[in-house]
C-alpha cells in the first residue's frame, strides 16, 4: 500500500487487506520512509508531531510477537489523550483492535547533544511521568513481520500522560534514574484486578537506555525529525499489551515513585 493507503486505514479503523505479509527481508529503512511519507500527510492535513512512541523494546514479549528488534513511530497532537493527572477517559472509536500498555513517558527541555551520552541525555529531560499507550495493529490477529509494524505507524494509536513530576525531583543522576526504573514494577489492573506485572528491567534494561537507543536509532534514520525541546517520547510497555473493550476500567501502579495512572474506556 501507498502513503495515502496506509493513512486510509488508519483514520477508518478498518484492518489492511487479508493478503501476505511483507517479505521478511523487506528493508527497514523501506518501511521508515514510508511511514515518513505517510507523516507527512498528516502534517499537510494539520496534525501537529508532538514527539515520539518506541515499541518492541521489552525483550520478553519478542518470541509472542516474532518482533525481535525495538521500532518507533510518531506520537501526534490528536492521538494525546485529553483528562486529569490521575484518571482520563478515552473512546476506542476508529482503533483496530487495540490494547493497553503500561509505560514510562519523558518530557523534554531540549534537544540532546550530539553522541549524547546517558548523562547528556538526562540533561536534557524536563519531566517523567506514568502513561498508557494504547497501541493497534491494521494487521487481523495481530500477526505482523516487523517492517509492517513500522509501515503501520509503529501501531500507535493514543497516549495517554499521568502526573508529570519534574525529573530532578525524582532522580538526582541518569545512574540513579536507570537502577530506580530497572528495579521497579508496573502492576496493570483491569476493572481492579491485577492481570500482570512487569519489572523496569523489561524495557531495554531501563526505560532511559531504551530511550538512549531510541535516539541513536531516529538520527540514523534519513528524513526524521530530531528531538526537540517540548516533545514527549514514550518508551515502551513493562508487560504484554492487552486487549481492551468500550466500557472497561484500567489502571497502573509503578512501584518507581509510587507512580499511578487509571483510564477509562467509552464508546
Amino acid at each position: 500500500m501507498n502513503a495515502q493507503e496506509l493513512l486510509t486505514h488508519y483514520d477508518s479503523g478498518a484492518c489492511w487487506p487479508e493478503s501476505p505479509s511483507l517479505d521478511p527481508n523487506y528493508l527497514h529503512s523501506d518501511a521508515y520512509s514510508q511511514a515518513l511519507a505517510v507523516r507527512s500527510l498528516r502534517v499537510a492535513r494539520g496534525e501537529i508531531p508532538v514527539g515520539y512512541k518506541v515499541g518492541f523494546t521489552n525483550k520478553s514479549i519478542w518470541d509472542l510477537y516474532k518482533v525481535y528488534s525495538p521500532m518507533w513511530g510518531t506520537v501526534w497532537d490528536t492521538t494525546l489523550v485529553a483528562g486529569g493527572e490521575l484518571e482520563a477517559q478515552l473512546s476506542l472509536a476508529h482503533i483496530c483492535q487495540p490494547r493497553i500498555e503500561p509505560e514510562i513517558v519523558f518530557g523534554f527541555k531540549s534537544t540532546p547533544k550530539l553522541d549524547a551520552s546517558l548523562d547528556n541525555l538526562y540533561e536534557s529531560i524536563e519531566w517523567i511521568a506514568p502513561g498508557f499507550e494504547i497501541v493497534q495493529s491494521h494487521r487481523p490477529g495481530w500477526k505482523f513481520t516487523a517492517a509492517e509494524t513500522i509501515l503501520d505507524s509503529g501501531l500507535h494509536a493514543r497516549l495517554g500522560i499521568g502526573k508529570r513530576f519534574p525529573i530532578k525531583s525524582v532522580s538526582s543522576s541518569a545512574k540513579n534514574l536507570i537502577e530506580s526504573l530497572s528495579n521497579s514494577q508496573a502492576r496493570l489492573f483491569k476493572e481492579g484486578k491485577c492481570v500482570e506485572s512487569g519489572p523496569g528491567s523489561n524495557v531495554l534494561d531501563s526505560p532511559l537506555q531504551a530511550l538512549h537507543y531510541f535516539l541513536k536509532e531516529l538520527r540514523a534514520c534519513p528524513g526524521a525529525t530530531d528531538i526537540k525541546a517540548g516533545d514527549i517520547v514514550t518508551t515502551g510497555t513493562w508487560t504484554d499489551a492487552w486487549p481492551v473493550s468500550p466500557g472497561e476500567s484500567w489502571a497502573v501502579e509503578f512501584s518507581f515513585e509510587n507512580f499511578k495512572y487509571k483510564l477509562n474506556f467509552v464508546d
